[in-house]
């Protein structure tokens, strides 16, 4: 496994994250769980809002009660979670200074757990002055609850004013994005976020790396009736997203195509586009959540296999893929940057 540093920090992560989104049952996360630790994935990604179907913050206890029974020493582990969506009730929602307060310590408690590494912003607030935001946060790392806080699904524009925010105040600044990044969503990681990735070495923890499946090849053909898109639930996003109506053939004309370069250099197609994305040093780490022992042990293999993604086939690819973001500059051209630092370990 490659570990990096979540932008300007100390901290160290995984190249490959693992997140807790859609569990419902205690063994099944308690082994998925195990079986990531094992295999070197040290950044385990949850929500107070996971598990909202049954009642909010029930992946939270999920997860403490597995990290109870987890053979791993706490500094081992880099652990989050996110503050926005904690209930129906008004103060239960939102990033005002009282949720953010009570949220924490209600995270902490299913969690069983003293400290988090990392909470994040599960999205932004428009309605709450950016002045109560920063010190709503930067109050939690006071009180010794997280180490830092960090942003997700934010636009540059209010990420830029949180920094002018803390930096007046003397408060801490964010230091990483959560956002959605696949070879078929690239605007906000390869356009919006460059400046702040360049100037400010802001993190980043990206999710949906396989576009909700469709980039393991599952749904080249047709959609299986055991899947997830055949199901009438928050995936269909996804489906709707890239392959709705007349969009269909065409993504699947190009997955096709995705599917053959991959098998040319020896990789699944799910091990294709992690690698893909991995080999972007502006992504600290992507978030799986293999769901099967055998499909987090092939991800898992992308890092291994990075390697074989060569720069003539990326060029293959972005002629099959044809959405790079017109910015005349972009994470693999970036010669006045300077390298991001990361190291290795077998």
């Amino acid at each position: 496994m490659e570990y990096r540093f979540l932008g300007d920090t100390g901290l160290r992560v995984s190249a490959l994250g693992y997140g807790f989104m859609d569990f419902t049952e205690q063994s099944h996360l308690d082994d998925m769980l195990s079986r990531a630790y094992k295999a070197g994935i040290n950044f385990f990604d949850c929500a107070e809002a996971y598990g909202r179907q049954t009642r909010f913050g029930y992946v939270e206890e999920l997860l403490g009660n597995s990290l109870k029974t987890l053979k791993a020493d706490r500094e081992d582990l880099v652990i989050t979670t996110k503050l926005c969506f904690g209930g129906t009730t008004p103060n239960k929602r939102g990033l005002s200074r009282k949720h953010l307060k009570e949220g924490a310590e209600n995270s902490l408690k299913r969690l069983q757990l003293d400290y988090v590494d990392v909470i994040f912003a599960h999205r932004d607030d428009p309605d709450v002055p950016m002045e109560e935001i920063c010190r709503g946060f930067n109050q939690i790392i006071e009180d010794g609850q997280a180490f830092y806080w960090a942003t997700s699904e934010w636009c540059v524009e209010r990420i830029m004013e949180a920094f002018g925010v803390c930096d007046r105040l003397g408060l801490m600044r964010p230091i990483a994005e959560q956002c959605e990044y696949s070879m078929l969503h690239r605007e906000k990681m390869e356009k919006e976020y460059v400046n702040i990735f360049e100037k400010h070495n802001y993190g980043s923890t990206v999710w949906g790396p396989l576009a909700g499946g469709i980039l393991t090849g599952k749904y080249n053909e047709e959609i299986p009736e055991d899947s997830r898109f055949a199901q009438k639930n928050q995936w269909r996003y996804y489906l709707d997203e890239y392959m709705g109506g007349s969009k269909m053939e065409e993504t699947r004309k190009k997955l096709r195509e995705i599917s053959e370069i991959s098998k040319g250099v020896g990789m699944s197609m799910s091990q294709f586009a992690l690698g893909w994305l991995v080999r972007n040093k502006d992504v600290s780490t992507a978030i799986i959540g293999s769901k099967k022992p055998e499909q987090l042990e092939e991800n898992i293999k992308a890092v291994e296999l990075v390697g074989n993604i060569t720069s003539d086939i990326e060029e293959k690819l972005e002629k099959i893929l044809g959405n790079r973001p017109e910015i005349g500059l972009d994470w693999k051209t970036r010669t006045q940057m300077k390298p991001r630092r990361q190291i290795s370990i077998l």
